[in-house]
């Protein structure tokens, strides 16, 4: 019986601002849903989104809303006990805008967002020796929209919000590995690639408890904060402080040249 080789590296990619620019579709329906909840009174920037996301605790973009939602009204002297949120109200109302209204098809936000990297470059990878898949607090549909139908891949090894718990707990960051070790003895590196806070302190807890594999965290500017040169920098530093070994301007900068680099480091 033949010993199964271990991959070079694992490469697993977060897919929200690292293989699709959702800044006009998650995070525009965000701020619809918090302004819808607040009565047209507060619409929360770019910036206000990025600050709550640097908590590392908002990866769930839903859960994100009705905690802007919330702080606002806090902010108008309205305690949180007061207050009658309802939470699938509100994911309903986000998933309207995202998704579209008709439960067949996608017909909302995701229809309209550009990628980040082309297949040819995972095909470089593969080539390479690097195994990769993907760990994403999106939905297994979403997901599967933009690997399946857009990137044309064919039944990509994926990790989504329904498998696993949210970031930053590690749990599904270790399920894909396993899946793409397929029983192979050595342990490989893991370079997980994502672009917010959470991400990271996923790679840290991941490290934390199996301190026997090397794991590096890849950050990824996403699109929105590469508009001026203060966003980028302090986006960049804030990735870095929550454990970013390196920070990359797009996905496909992670070249297997690079990875070998990282992983010899």
């Amino acid at each position: 019986m033949t010993e199964q080789l271990s991959p070079k590296a694992i490469a697993v990619f977060d897919i929200d601002g690292v293989i699709r620019d959702v800044s006009g579709s998650y995070r525009r329906a965000i701020a619809d849903t918090v302004e819808y909840f607040t009565n047209q009174a507060y619409r929360p920037t770019p910036l206000d989104i990025d600050q709550l996301k640097s908590e590392g605790i908002w990866n769930n973009d839903w859960e994100a809303s009705q905690e802007l939602i919330y702080r606002y009204f806090q902010s108008q002297g309205q305690p949180r006990a007061q207050l009658q949120l309802d939470y699938n109200t509100i994911v309903g109302f986000f998933q309207s805008r995202y998704r579209g209204t008709d439960p067949e098809n996608f017909t909302g936000y995701i229809c309209n967002e550009p990628l980040l990297l082309q297949p040819s470059y995972l095909e470089q990878l593969t080539q390479a020796g690097i195994a990769w898949g993907f760990f994403s607090g999106a939905t297994r549909g979403s997901a599967n929209y933009v690997l399946e139908k857009r990137l044309g891949l064919q039944s990509p090894v994926l990790i989504a919000m329904e498998d696993a718990p949210g970031k930053p707990d590690p749990t599904g960051l270790f399920a894909i590995v396993q899946i793409l070790e397929n029983g192979c003895m050595n342990l490989s590196t893991v370079l997980y690639v994502g672009d917010t806070v959470a991400d990271m302190y996923t790679v840290e807890k991941a490290r934390n408890l199996h301190p026997q594999r090397i794991w590096i965290g890849v950050g990824v500017l996403p699109p929105h904060v590469l508009e001026t040169a203060a966003r980028r920098n302090a986006y960049a530093e804030t990735l870095k402080k929550a454990g970013a070994t390196v920070v990359l301007s797009n996905v496909e900068e992670l070249t297997p040249g690079q990875i070998q680099e990282l992983v010899k480091s």
